[in-house]
């Protein structure tokens, strides 16, 4: 038995080429530095990496991916499925400053649900880069027909708590010492939720 209705498939591939025709899109953060934002492409595995590679030792306890591996980079820009991970990035000149991710479940019970993961380079903090990267992911989402977006953070990440929050997403709940990062310690886990608000606009889009 299908999960989606062929039509409903077809809808949804149109809504997001609507989606990524917008891209680039020129922005500035809050001190005026001017950014572009785009869609991650083949080109970005290097970038992408340093990128990575940047985020101080203590935060990449919880990052999954191996930040010291080229090939994973490669592999992974080269293998983009925008159906299943809408990825963006937001670049300062030819520097990576921003990386937002809309993971898409593609059937199942909480097929409505996105899921959000965001980072932005440790230079760059507190200047809006994740309000930006953000807004655009959830106007996306309107248009991909999803219901709802969550974000799971550990409860450090303070500075996208608030981005998060001051674009209506609020704290689902919070389980003190729930995670466990590489050294053993343990932190909060947080799950903040948005309900994304479906209106003509975004239905007949496509």
């Amino acid at each position: 038995m299908k999960l989606w209705a062929d039509d409903a498939q077809e809808r949804h591939f149109m809504s997001l080429e609507y989606v990524l025709e917008k891209f680039p899109v020129k922005a500035r953060l809050k001190d005026g530095t001017e950014v572009v934002i785009r869609p991650l492409s083949k080109r970005d595995a290097t970038a992408l990496q340093k990128f990575f590679y940047a985020v101080p030792e203590p935060e990449r306890l919880f990052i999954e991916w191996p930040v010291t591996d080229k090939k994973f980079f490669t592999d992974a820009c080269a293998k983009l499925d925008f159906n299943r991970n809408l990825t963006l990035v937001m670049w300062h000149g030819t520097k990576m400053i921003g990386w937002i991710n809309l993971h898409q479940r593609q059937g199942g019970w909480r097929r409505h649900i996105g899921r959000i993961t965001l980072l932005t380079h440790p230079n760059y903090r507190g200047r809006d880069v994740s309000r930006l990267l953000l807004e655009e992911i959830v106007t996306g989402s309107r248009y991909l027909g999803l219901w709802k977006l969550e974000a799971e953070l550990n409860g450090e990440r303070a500075i996208a708590i608030r981005s998060l929050e001051v674009l209506g997403f609020r704290k689902l709940y919070c389980l003190p010492e729930y995670v466990i990062d590489m050294t053993r310690q343990t932190h909060d886990f947080l799950l903040m939720g948005l309900d994304l608000k479906t209106d003509e606009e975004y239905a007949s889009a496509g």
